[in-house]
This record gives C-alpha cells, sequence and structure tokens, in this order.
C-alpha cells in the first residue's frame, strides 16, 4: 500500500516539476546574437519589446553585454532560430533577401515592421534569421522573353523543382520574363544571391549607409559586352562616370554632399547591350547626417557676398571641374598640401553664415567646403598627388586659386594663395611645391583652403588623406 502511495506521489511530483520547465522553453523565442555597439536599450528598441522583460528573460541584471552574445528575444511569436543583423547590401530586395535566407517574407516584415517592400533601402540595418543549413546560392541570368524554367534548370544543371523551392515559387509556371532566379552555386562559387538584372554580375556600394561629404565607391562586374550607366539623386542629379577596374568589372567615384539632407535616394544603374536594349535596376540608398557643427558668424568685404559677382565664378569653376579625363594620375592615399599636416583652424562640413561688413549684402548660409590648415602668410602649398593644374588665376571669393585634375573627376582646389608657382597645362607630382599661402579672397586670416572634387562634389578631404581609393 505505501508503495502504490509513493509511486502515485512520485508521478505527480515529476510531472509539476518539468511542467514549468517546458513552459519556460516555448517562451524563450529566438535568440540574437550580439554586435559591436549594441547595447540593451537598442535590442529592446530594435526588437520592440519591453527592456525589463529583456534583462529578466536573460538574466541581466547588470545590463553589460559581449559580442558574439546570444541574448533570447521574449515576446516574438512564431519566430524561432538564431538572429542577427546586417547592413542591406546594394542590389537586395524582400524577395532576393527572402530567398537567400529562405525566411518567410512574413517573418522578415515581423522581425523588420516592414510594411512596404520598398522600405528596404540599402544601408539600413536589417534583422535576419540565421540558418547554416540554407543551400549555397549563386544568382544566375534571369528568365528570357519565351524561356521556361525548365530550359533554365538544363543550363544550370539543376531541376525545375530545386529552381521552384529555393526562389519560393507556387509552382513551376509562375516565373516570369526578366525575373532574377538562383539556383544551388557550384562549389566554393560563394553565396552571390541578390536582385540585379542579368547583365550585372555584382554591384557594391562602400561603405554603406553613405554619410554627408563621403566618397561612394561603386563597383560593378557585367556578365556581357555592356555600356554602363547610371545617376545618384541626392540634392540633385549625378550622372555616374564608370571607369575599367579589372576584367569585365569597373568603377565610379561619387561624392556625396555635405549639404544633403539624411533620408534615401535613388541609385540607379543601367547597361546598354550592342543592340541598344537596356537593362535597369534603381534602389534606395540610406545617407546619414555627418554630425557637421555650426561655425561662428563670419564678417566678410561685401564684394565676396555679391551673387552678381561670384556667380560667374561658380560657373567657371563648374565647369571646370565637370570634365573628367579617363586616366587615373594618383596613387595610393593623398599627401597633405601644408606644412602643419595636423593643425586645422575649421574643417569640412560646418555650416556657415556669412555676413557683408557693411551690410550692404543679404546674409549667405552655406557650409564649409574643404580643410583650413594653420600658418600665415609664405608658407609652402604642396600639389596633394600627381595631375595636371587647369585652373590657376585670381578670383574674388577663392582668391588666387588653383586647380589641379587627378583624372578620372577627381580634382584638388588650393585657396587664397599670396603666390602661385604653376600654370594651367602644367603637369606637377605629389609633394611638388605649387604655390605659398596667402589672405587672397573672402579670408578672415591668412590660411590654406584645401579642397577635394570627386564627380562635382566637394567631399571630406580628410579621408581622402587616410585611404586610398581606386
Amino acid at each position: 500500500m505505501f508503495k502504490r502511495f509513493f509511486l502515485i506521489f512520485l508521478a505527480i511530483s515529476l510531472l509539476f516539476s518539468t511542467s514549468p520547465a517546458h513552459a519556460q522553453e516555448t517562451e524563450e523565442g529566438p535568440t540574437y546574437i550580439v554586435q559591436a555597439g549594441d547595447t540593451l536599450w537598442d535590442i529592446a528598441s530594435r526588437f520592440n519589446v519591453n527592456l525589463d522583460d529583456l534583462m529578466v528573460a536573460n538574466n541581466l541584471e547588470d545590463g553589460n553585454l559581449v559580442v558574439g552574445q546570444e541574448v533570447v528575444i521574449p515576446g516574438l511569436e512564431g519566430v524561432s532560430g538564431v538572429l542577427r543583423t546586417e547592413t542591406v547590401p546594394y542590389g537586395d530586395n524582400l524577395r532576393s533577401l527572402q530567398r537567400r535566407t529562405q525566411a518567410p517574407q512574413s517573418v522578415l516584415r515581423k522581425l523588420n515592421r516592414l510594411v512596404s517592400p520598398t522600405e528596404l533601402y540599402a544601408g539600413v540595418s536589417l534583422i535576419v534569421p540565421i540558418d547554416t543549413e540554407l543551400p549555397t546560392l549563386a544568382a544566375k541570368v534571369s528568365l528570357h522573353e519565351g524561356d521556361t524554367l525548365l530550359e533554365e534548370a538544363v543550363r544550370q544543371n539543376s531541376d525545375i523543382w530545386t529552381l521552384s523551392e529555393i526562389n519560393s515559387l507556387g509552382n513551376t509556371s509562375t516565373a516570369l520574363p526578366g525575373e532574377v532566379l538562383y539556383a544551388p552555386a557550384d562549389e566554393g562559387t560563394g553565396n552571390n544571391a541578390n536582385g540585379l538584372p542579368a547583365a550585372f554580375t555584382s554591384a557594391t556600394v562602400s561603405t554603406l549607409p553613405l554619410v554627408q561629404g563621403s566618397t561612394a565607391v561603386i563597383r560593378v562586374s557585367v556578365s556581357q559586352d555592356v555600356v554602363l550607366s547610371g545617376a545618384l539623386t541626392s540634392n540633385k542629379e549625378y550622372s555616374l562616370q564608370f571607369f575599367p577596374d579589372g576584367e569585365n568589372s569597373f568603377v565610379a567615384l561619387q561624392g556625396v554632399h555635405a549639404m544633403t539632407e539624411p533620408g534615401a535616394y535613388p541609385l540607379r544603374l543601367e547597361a546598354t547591350y550592342p543592340d541598344g536594349s537596356v537593362e535597369s535596376y534603381e534602389q534606395m540608398v540610406l545617407v546619414t547626417s555627418g554630425g557637421y557643427p555650426n561655425d561662428p558668424l563670419l564678417i566678410v568685404p561685401p564684394a565676396t557676398l555679391d551673387a552678381s559677382i561670384t556667380q560667374e565664378e561658380q560657373d567657371d569653376l563648374i565647369a571646370t571641374i565637370s570634365v573628367a579625363s579617363p586616366e587615373q594620375l594618383w596613387a595610393g592615399a593623398f599627401t597633405n598640401p601644408s606644412v602643419y599636416e595636423d593643425c586645422f583652424t575649421s574643417r569640412y562640413g560646418s555650416r556657415r553664415e556669412y555676413r557683408a561688413d557693411d551690410g550692404s549684402v543679404d546674409p549667405y548660409f552655406s557650409f564649409h567646403s574643404g580643410l583650413d590648415f594653420c600658418g600665415g602668410t609664405g608658407l609652402q602649398i604642396d600639389a596633394a598627388a600627381n595631375g595636371i593644374v587647369v585652373f590657376a588665376e585670381n578670383t574674388i571669393v577663392r582668391g588666387n586659386a588653383t586647380i589641379i585634375d587627378h583624372g578620372r573627376g577627381i580634382f584638388t582646389g588650393y585657396w587664397h594663395q599670396s603666390e602661385s608657382y604653376v600654370q594651367t597645362g602644367d603637369t606637377v607630382e605629389a609633394g611638388q611645391v605649387i604655390g605659398l599661402v596667402g589672405a587672397s579672397g573672402r579670408v578672415t586670416g591668412a590660411h590654406l583652403h584645401w579642397e577635394v572634387w570627386v564627380n562635382q562634389v566637394q567631399v571630406n578631404p580628410m579621408i581622402w588623406l587616410e585611404r586610398s581609393f581606386p
């Protein structure tokens, strides 16, 4: 009798002791891998969960996190597995992301609170599930008019059922002409699944998201004999200029204007075939703030603000830097043009207000378009890189100014000189003395103002001193 009672008691105890553990397991939900710079508040906000619930679910009393740590995300019903964040690359759309991760669109939409597929901007941070058992995919040619999925499967050495499953097709007859499809990659080819048309093997934009004043490097590889073109439309439309960068590979450099409002802007690529037909791809690219401060009010002579005087100078400057010579003349990072390499009186991007010293001209609001180096009249100015002098004149705003063409739409400008040692047409080398510091033009004191132009846009010159561009 006692034995029977003990066995019944033991069974009931086991039932109640295991039940909470089962409930806890189902409540845990998916886990997120902590990335560099993450905080608990960031993670709670990203997943739209309560901060206290997040801390309780992970027994985090102090809130300290370690990169690579797995954090349980409570309250995400219908989502399981391991999650991480990644920056959406150019060429990725909701369909290609679904096919690459093999996650249902409903899960991707829920994790990222997406209302429309158009919200998937290049450069935005996105939450994606990780599945280590997924097949490696490769982007393949799109279906041509009249082609069937069977014909494409034969070309890819695959079968229609595999292609249908990988590409989330409702059935084997729903693939449309022009639609980019994916197949299992050959061994060692890597994952190259994206949403680009057939003409583009790959297209990358670094570094995303773009920042006000940055230099965007746009690399494109093509599968066929095509002519590349495109445009980035931010504060205005800038036509991309592509130059060879290896076999079937091209590169374009494009400046992002410092006054571009943070937001998403269209970046379009076009490939024109010999027969005149065109394949194009356009995606919104995220531009973020450079965090530029406001400079003190600057009082200057009225002639340097009078549009009737300065507009012609500006037009001449734009005409000069709008002609891109095809040969790349520079190599590596630029050389510092000043004797005082690490001393600046004003940096790039700061917002400025200019006023005439006699009040005769309306105030002028702008931004600082270059670097102002320390040092007074008579200090030497060096060429930042090899190039050809395309402008050497005295002007109202920029004073005694020199512009050097370094090829492929890259120019440097040296303003306010007291003397210039070069003339238009001269060839110069990096480090060569081209003039002396002065106080000519719109200035409040002697200094070197140095600019870098990338396809008609002044960019942050510090970046060109710190790294090499193709």
